[in-house]
């Protein structure tokens, strides 16, 4: 079977997320005492658990052919591209639009590289379903999920470029899951996704963001990302938009389409925002607070 790599960006983090709250209702009570945790800090605008952090990262890597079994040096990529992007040193910093650059923010956080897991399977690929973080259905079991970010990469069908678990669901399914080809820069990552930007993303579900045009499915100007400092926008944008792209009323400025929370390539997604970090900075405070501190 030849694989094809998607050329359009395709999150599954509201797929996952969806199935865990029929699965389990208590999550959107954890959820909600979370969002009303943010809320407060938003409006005090304190900052909790200052300073940098540094997360260490499990990568499981799940594969079945030779190809899928990334190199080390793939991995240390994109550890590169993280420790960048969420200190906001990434090089491409200077394309973000004069009118947002003062928004762009450092998250404080670090990421090193804790240990690596490698696993044949039998599995072609996998889905949003989790079976990749099971032993049991081919893929490999979480590894001190309270402590440490679990990385799954493997081969993940139906176009989704990657998913990640919100705060607040079952500890034996938290983390994070990247297709082999849109991990890091080097070895089999592949053009529009070859710059590690998924990886940025994902993570920043699993900090608690959301997208930045909001969670309903089709175009939606009423919905947003719970975000202040983010403009409200009718859908994800694609590829590579040029500036400004308006929509929901929102110009001059338009869309913040290089926030890492949209649909865009690789090359075209630049910063995360103040209040973004904020709401990643209280997700690790309240829901995860023992991440970043071994």
């Amino acid at each position: 079977m030849v694989e094809t790599h998607p050329k359009q960006r395709k999150c599954g983090a509201m797929i996952a997320q969806n199935r865990l709250l029929e699965l389990d209702p208590s999550i959107r009570e954890r959820l909600l005492t979370l969002e009303n945790a943010t809320r407060t800090r938003r409006q005090s605008g304190v900052v909790v658990r200052r300073g940098l952090l540094t997360i260490p990262i499990i990568v499981h890597v799940v594969f079945q052919t030779d190809e899928q079994n990334i190199s080390d040096g793939q991995i240390q990529s994109q550890l590169r591209v993280l420790n960048q992007d969420f200190r906001a040193t990434n090089p491409d910093l200077s394309k973000i639009p004069p009118v947002w650059r003062p928004l762009a923010t450092d998250a404080q956080l670090e990421f090193r590289l804790a240990d690596v897991t490698r696993t044949r399977t039998t599995q072609a690929n996998f889905s949003t379903n989790d079976t990749v973080k099971f032993a049991s259905s081919g893929g490999h079991d979480v590894v001190q999920p309270d402590t440490h970010l679990n990385i799954w990469v493997c081969n993940i069908r139906g176009g989704i470029l990657g998913y990640a678990q919100f705060p607040g669901g079952p500890p034996d399914t938290d983390g994070v899951v990247i297709l082999h080809s849109a991990f890091g820069t080097d070895g089999t990552a592949a053009a529009p996704f070859n710059l590690g930007r998924t990886a940025t993303h994902e993570i920043g579900h699993y900090l608690n963001l959301h997208h930045i045009f909001g969670d309903s499915p089709v175009p939606n100007c009423s919905d947003d990302d719970f975000i202040g400092d983010t403009p409200n926008q009718e859908s994800p944008n694609f590829s590579k938009p040029s500036f400004p792209s308006i929509s929901c009323g929102n110009g001059p400025n338009g869309d913040m389409f290089m926030n890492y929370m949209d649909y865009v390539d690789d090359d075209t997604m630049f910063m995360f925002t103040t209040q973004q970090v904020l709401r990643m900075r209280t997700a690790l405070a309240e829901q995860r607070p023992n991440l970043g501190v071994v």
